[in-house]
């Protein structure tokens, strides 16, 4: 019974964290930055990596970008933006329980790809800014490229920070260190 009630509160304690650093990175995406490089994509990796309930893992990202899309504003394109962070959270899911440095980088590079993707593909699809041809389609990918490294980079340096922050912890906190093998959130 005593373990029972110690790993719901280790798993209540690895939750709130992951919560945090997620409301943390939220916070961070209304500050100025340049184009693209937020931490957006990097928390939707992280929720889908370590939170254990998938409605939460899934949830918690798009109320963080509803929140600061408040700040920053609407447009047309919203329902394929989130769309693209939920295939994020997805990629995440694939990292539980098997976060390694290696498979941390390709799901990143991976996050980044498709939502460079998806958006850039909407916005030759749905908006009337290039022609409907393959040489629109190519020059919207190409107008799209600055905001790829952008987006690489930003997910890059807070996929480290996130998940950096979060294997410090699960080793210096006795409340949320793991117990056996590597347990999520």
């Amino acid at each position: 019974m005593n373990t029972k009630v110690s790993q719901k509160g280790n798993l209540l304690y690895r939750t709130l964290l992951a919560l945090a650093l997620i409301a943390l990175a939220a916070a961070l995406r209304i500050a100025p930055h340049p184009w693209n490089f937020t931490p957006v994509g990097a928390m939707a990796l992280f929720s889908g990596a370590v939170l254990k309930d998938r409605r939460l893992a899934f949830l918690s990202p798009l109320l963080a970008l509803f929140a600061g899309d408040l700040f920053v504003g609407f447009h047309s394109l919203m329902p394929i933006v989130y769309s693209s962070f939920l295939l994020s959270v997805i990629i995440g899911r694939f990292l539980q329980n098997r976060r390694t440095v290696l498979r941390l980088g390709a799901a990143t590079l991976l996050g980044s790809a498709q939502f460079f993707l998806l958006t850039n593909f909407a916005v030759w699809w749905l908006l009337n800014s290039y022609p409907k041809t393959a040489s629109g389609l190519a020059a919207c990918y190409l107008a799209g490229l600055p905001f790829f490294w952008n987006t690489l980079a930003g997910d890059s340096l807070y996929v480290a920070l996130l998940f950096g922050s979060y294997a410090l912890a699960e080793h210096f906190i006795p409340a949320i260190q793991v117990s056996g093998d590597r347990a999520s959130a």
